[in-house]
């Protein structure tokens, strides 16, 4: 829960007006954004996290619509055309790094945003850093800020905000998914790292330029 907030926090400046979140999973995240009155629509690959989705979160009036999704299909745009320019902010936290087209996906992203819209991602950080848990949890890649935000300029987004989050999860990551060769995170040492979070966060402002298990860029729709 501290995580989590930690999270929403770092990256709600960044979402404005109409706001659509891209792979949502259990809504964590998606749950933060309601109870700050934030207007939120949600989407997600899986129908049977779409149910839950909407079970779970059906109590705020700010919740847009939670609807089924692939931001990567093919037939996107007929899918999904209605859609076009209708939204303010497109968010996607830990989903790019999961899809091999992700220049497509990027650009589905744009079709989704008004002129001037924002795109917000979260990828994990640094190729260095791949190990047993990026395999086991489905992840093609890892970032640099300097190769996430040519990902997104390449794509029509002119970046202006590239940081790095999470420079302490740096060090479990790598001490137990790397040198153990573990597939699963133990859930004391996620129980001790949550505790922790003040810490890490205030660690966090003096490292987010140069360091962290994930990194996170914000880039505007250009015409």
């Amino acid at each position: 829960d501290r995580f989590n907030r930690w999270m929403y926090k770092t990256i709600a400046p960044l979402c404005k007006g109409e706001i659509l979140e891209i792979g949502a999973g259990i809504g964590n995240i998606s749950r933060c954004f309601l109870k700050e009155g934030k207007n939120l629509t949600i989407t997600e690959l899986h129908d049977e996290y779409c149910e839950l989705l909407k079970s779970g979160l059906s109590g705020y009036s700010n919740l847009r619509n939670v609807m089924a999704m692939d931001i990567a299909d093919p037939e996107f745009d007929v899918l999904f055309g209605s859609l076009s320019g209708c939204y303010d902010t497109v968010f996607a936290l830990n989903v790019i790094e999961h899809i091999g087209d992700r220049d497509l996906a990027l650009q589905n992203c744009r079709k989704l945003l008004k002129p001037g819209g924002t795109l917000v991602i979260l990828v994990p950080a640094f190729p260095c850093l791949f190990n047993r848990f990026d395999e086991k949890l489905g992840h093609l890649v890892r970032f640099t800020r300097k190769t996430l935000g040519m990902l997104m300029e390449q794509n029509g987004f002119t970046v202006f905000s590239k940081r790095y989050f999470n420079t302490a999860g740096i060090a479990g990551w790598w001490f137990t998914g790397t040198l153990l060769g573990k597939e699963q995170i133990p859930e004391g040492q996620m129980g001790i790292y949550n505790r922790l979070v003040p810490l890490f966060r205030l660690a966090d402002r003096l490292t987010s330029r140069f360091a962290g298990l994930s990194v996170i860029a914000a880039g505007r729709k250009t015409e």
